[in-house]
């Protein structure tokens, strides 16, 4: 065994020894044994500590502000109000969302949460501005103020190039979207008309069939049918039911004064003695 492994058995030995000693190794453990953390809260070494440190400066060099919150504006209460009904019916009407009461609701809680600071900050300003006041310290800007950038021109050029090439782009695609949502329009009002022509050339033709209709009836009412005469007296259903205009025969051998008699003609030999009685 060289020197080199002799030093290293002589030095965790040593590391070994040590652990014992401090209570770290028991019978039967060949490592070290991790002891739980022991959390301490010194109290005095904390206050001993906090009064070396605090400085007793003037409030405008701190500008604490130690308040509860401001009161709650009537309408800020009413859009708290309005915004806990709306999340009501949002969570009753869908079921697949988590359910939650509205003291638990994560929603609710953020906007409270956010009021909450809202009036915070409220009430601080409200206490602070009475004592710049007091100290005669000014709580506006004046209308020269200057205040110098902390970043440099070249850098501020980087970003109004950026910001000028991102509203480009956002021009081209509000563009864009005209130029599609014009194209669109234009085919739909295409198709409009189209579909306007087409039914204006219906009711066209239907005016003229109903103009050649009427004018054929008006002929046929005034030179009678001209059409088809074949079959044209044949009987239907519906004439042959009718019996209206029948007439009874008159039988014959009856005497009927209403009849003209017929005149039987004189003979030859008559005709001719009534001729040369004229003569």
């Amino acid at each position: 065994m060289d020197y080199n492994s002799e030093s290293e058995l002589s030095d965790s030995d040593k590391e070994l020894q040590v652990a014992f000693a401090e209570g770290k190794l028991k019978p039967g453990l060949n490592t070290v044994e991790k002891l739980p953390k022991q959390l301490l809260n010194n109290v005095e070494g904390l206050k001993h500590k906090l009064a070396d440190f605090t400085l007793n400066l003037p409030w405008i060099e701190k500008l604490v502000c130690v308040n509860d919150q401001a009161p709650l504006a009537p309408e800020l209460a009413a859009q708290m109000l309005a915004h806990e009904h709306k999340r009501e019916n949002q969570l009753k009407n869908n079921k697949k969302l988590p359910q939650f009461k509205p003291s638990d609701d994560p929603v609710l809680n953020d906007f409270k949460r956010e009021t909450a600071f809202y009036r915070q900050a409220q009430a601080a300003v409200l206490e602070a501005i009475p004592k710049l006041k007091a100290l005669s310290l000014p709580i506006t800007r004046p209308d020269d103020y200057f205040a110098e950038m902390a970043k440099t021109d070249a850098h501020m050029q980087k970003i109004r190039e950026h910001l000028m090439q991102k509203q480009q782009q956002q021009q081209r695609s509000e563009r864009v979207k005209q130029l599609r949502q014009q194209r669109k329009e234009g085919k739909m009002l295409q198709l409009q008309t189209k579909l306007e022509r087409q039914q204006e050339k219906k009711e066209m033709l239907d005016q003229v069939k109903k103009y050649r209709k009427e004018k054929r009836k008006q002929k046929d009412k005034k030179f009678g049918f001209g059409g088809k005469k074949k079959g044209s007296k044949i009987n239907t259903k519906d004439s042959a039911a009718e019996i209206s205009e029948y007439r009874r025969p008159h039988k014959k051998g009856t005497n009927n004064h209403n009849v003209k008699q017929k005149k039987n003609r004189p003979g030859k030999a008559r005709r001719l003695k009534t001729k040369n009685k004229k003569h």
